[in-house]
């Protein structure tokens, strides 16, 4: 349930998205760091599992296998509110995430992939009495293992599809001590759900791709236990649950090659509406009357669907080395009214560069780096969550190391 608190209140980050705007990440690959996850219609190698299983269908022949490594560091955020005393810095957070992709040899037309990712994930930690009282710490993490499978209709078109198992955990701690109040939050929890993916790729040419991928929301159950305290003596502790999605998201996108340079252009909509309100529910009965209006009360949250717009550049320097670049600007979901402490939101550019080297033919390694510059953000005083001030600095880098092999 906490967990479900962190991403509820997260889903709008970056970087965590940490890197993206919301709790999603879409950088899972060497390549989707260093093109700002423009890799869609030209994701080729074993990561085509997760972007875009339809192109498994058109990947070169045999097994393909990347492993990689995504090292995450979220800077200080800094918040100035218009009373002095309520300013304050965030924790400065460091992350290793690993990742896997897999895609199988050809079948009699089909091939089977298999990925294991951080499609989202939050950490913010306050040590600021004002801003501590309702967010001292939120940590949301969400791994995903997502067999997927294509099928080559034809040598321009081909289909895929897949199976999303996403399991999520997270912490929620509160403690306005701080600002004279005895009031204090503690929840954990954790929850295993489901959806599913879609993708279709069509070459009109030989030059040019075009795809669509679709991945479903999923709802996220989470499950755990929940220690309160309230200033009046009350104290609960035992189960609660809550759920909050993890949204739908359409990616259209169009890849066009000129002799040894590829342009991806990707359209992306995220369907962030579905987050509505956050309302936790407790096994347990609740009768003091400053808990019951501080923590089990829904909370209005309103978001709203987004647009990315990515461009990614692929160029073959030689036959053993490969550079890209990438931008992007990402739209946060997150309404000025419900903004908090948990996720400081704001709209997004992201810049990223890499290179890839082909040790031999079955071989090769690469690295990528990812910057995701969050735009300063000023709350006014209607705010629901008690924030009256400018968030500053917020910012994500994202280092990438990866090995492939072909086999």
């Amino acid at each position: 349930m906490k967990k479900y608190v962190a991403m509820a209140s997260m889903l709008g980050l970056s970087a965590a998205t940490l890197f993206g705007a919301g709790y999603k990440i879409p950088e899972q690959s060497l390549n989707g760091v260093a093109l700002s996850a423009a890799y869609v219609a030209n994701a080729k190698g074993a990561d085509a599992s997760y972007y875009n299983p339809a192109n498994m269908a058109f990947s070169p022949a045999g097994a393909a296998l990347e492993m990689g490594m995504t090292y995450i560091n979220l800077p200080s955020i800094k918040y100035e509110d218009v009373t002095p005393a309520y300013s304050g810095d965030s924790k400065v957070e460091n992350f290793l995430v690993p990742t896997f992709h897999y895609i199988s040899p050809e079948v009699n037309k089909w091939r089977f992939g298999l990925s294991f990712t951080a499609p989202g994930g939050l950490s913010k930690r306050w040590d600021n009495g004002y801003s501590k009282a309702t967010a001292q710490e939120f940590t949301l993490k969400i791994m995903e293992l997502n067999p997927t499978a294509s099928y080559k209709v034809n040598d321009k078109f081909a289909i895929g599809f897949g199976v999303r198992g996403v399991y999520t955990d997270g912490i929620v701690k509160s403690d306005a001590n701080g600002v004279g109040v005895n009031l204090v939050r503690d929840l954990n929890g954790d929850s295993i759900d489901f959806g599913y993916n879609l993708a279709l790729s069509y070459k009109p040419i030989k030059e040019m791709t075009l795809s669509a991928t679709y991945r479903s929301k999923v709802d996220l159950t989470v499950e755990g236990n929940a220690k309160l305290t309230s200033p009046i003596g009350g104290h609960y502790d035992g189960g609660a649950s809550v759920t909050i999605p993890l949204p739908a998201t359409l990616d259209l996108a169009a890849a066009y090659t000129f002799d040894k340079t590829t342009v991806e252009l990707v359209y992306e909509r995220v369907y962030w509406s579905s987050y509505k309100n956050l309302d936790f529910n407790y096994n347990g009965t609740i009768t003091d009357p400053y808990l019951l209006a501080k923590f089990d009360a829904s909370i209005p949250k309103n978001w709203k669907d987004t647009n990315t717009y990515r461009i990614g550049i692929t160029h073959q320097y030689s036959d053993k080395l490969k550079l890209m670049l990438g931008f992007a600007i990402d739209e946060s979901p997150v309404p000025s009214d419900t903004l908090g402490f948990e996720l400081p939101d704001s709209d997004a550019k992201l810049y990223s560069v890499g290179f890839e080297y082909q040790v031999n033919k079955a071989t090769s390694f690469g690295l990528a780096y990812l910057y995701d510059q969050k735009k300063t953000r000023t709350i006014t005083p209607t705010n629901s969550g008690h924030v009256n001030g400018t968030f500053k600095d917020a910012s994500a880098h994202l280092v990438t190391a990866s090995i492939k092999y072909r086999f």
